[in-house]
């Protein structure tokens, strides 16, 4: 638990009150079934602001996001130890207390992946991917996301593994409208995502 969390007097609920366990129970309904009314929305969304010294732009992330830099720190090195369903259920608390955390999404968009389970995956990519969507059209058209930007890199990772998955799902015309954006977003395509549907590799 980061000393951040400690200070704010937050308390994790444990792995066991987090979501239902596989033994029993209901499973939580993916996002990906989810009704657009009942995901949840944070007050503070996703902004843009335009670089002093460039034609560039980048996205703004809420504060929420900002207070669990270490808190993501934490999850992937979870990750790094195989420690995925404790990384699994640290991710949905984070979003319990930030839902507009893209790079949670995107994890378990990675996780559901691993998982083999493509329409969740296809559910936490497309969240993510959306949320960040919407914000970039605040700089109208024409303007340029760099992907070197560290705030605009949660949006072409979580486009890309999207990308990915619709293509699995038998969506390729799904799948070339998010390359177009995200390609128009930043025309450098440094993750490759423009040839992700004449690739046959996991993303």
């Amino acid at each position: 638990m980061s000393s951040k969390r400690k200070a704010q007097g937050k308390r994790k609920p444990s792995p066991e009150r987090r979501g239902t366990s596989k033994q029993g129970g209901q499973p939580p309904r993916r996002e990906s079934q989810l009704p657009a009314s009942e995901i949840r929305r944070s007050p503070a969304r996703l902004s843009v602001r335009k670089l002093p010294d460039e034609d560039a732009w980048e996205l703004v992330h809420p504060r929420c996001v900002l207070d669990r830099v270490e808190d993501l720190d934490e999850v992937r090195a979870m990750l790094d130890a195989g420690e995925v369903d404790v990384a699994r259920d640290e991710c949905r608390w984070l979003l319990d207390g930030c839902p507009d955390c893209l790079e949670a999404h995107r994890i378990l968009g990675e996780i559901a992946l691993g998982d083999d389970d493509l329409p969740l995956a296809r559910g936490h990519f497309g969240h993510a991917y959306r949320q960040a969507n919407s914000a970039t059209q605040q700089a109208g058209s024409g303007a340029v996301f760099p992907y070197r930007l560290p705030a605009n890199q949660a949006l072409f990772e979580a486009a890309k593994g999207l990308v990915w998955c619709l293509k699995q799902l038998d969506k390729p015309q799904m799948a070339a409208e998010v390359i177009a954006r995200v390609v128009a977003l930043d025309p450098n395509d440094p993750l490759g995502i423009r040839g992700i549907l004449d690739q046959g590799s996991s993303p």
